[in-house]
């Protein structure tokens, strides 16, 4: 049996502009695999191509190893993803992105208003945490979190 040609690793770093240690890297993470021919060097699917550019582009938008890995663990093994693993792909990207995006606009909107008031203190802040009510629902920046800032009938 005749073994597919696949990619070597130059050409691969090549075609993505990625260096060959950053592929190696990549590799070593599960975000792309490979086989080695009978001469023992690495070979790659040409769908490696897009994997890694997915991976450029993903961590452009802040996604760590671990959330890029767990989106292309979606995809097939075996053959090249088809425009419908893709889509499946891009909907779960863009929920996330979405998610992010809200958070920025939290953080955008309720620091203009935080620099308005001065005190930048959420336990003193009486617009945004009266009664240090934040404090209740765990530590750290709750509101960023996703804890809702409205103000309730118990404050």
């Amino acid at each position: 049996m005749r073994q597919k040609p696949g990619l070597a690793i130059g050409a691969l770093a090549e075609r993505t502009g990625l260096a060959v240690s950053a592929i190696r890297y990549y590799e070593s993470q599960g975000l792309v695999s490979a086989w080695r021919n009978a001469g023992g060097q690495r070979r790659f699917e040409r769908a490696d191509i897009r994997r890694l550019s997915f991976v450029m582009i993903a961590q452009k938008f802040d996604f760590t190893i671990a959330e890029i890995r767990e989106l292309l663990n979606s995809l097939p093994d075996g053959r090249a993803p088809t425009p419908a693993d893709w889509r499946r792909i891009s909907e779960q990207f863009r929920a996330a992105l979405d998610q992010r995006i809200a958070v920025l606009e939290t953080l955008r909107d309720d620091l203009d208003g935080c620099i308005g008031c001065g005190c930048l203190s959420l336990p003193k802040c009486a617009l945004y945490n009266k009664g240090d009510r934040a404090a209740q629902k765990g530590t750290g920046p709750r509101y960023l979190m996703g804890d809702s800032s409205e103000i309730d009938d118990q404050g």
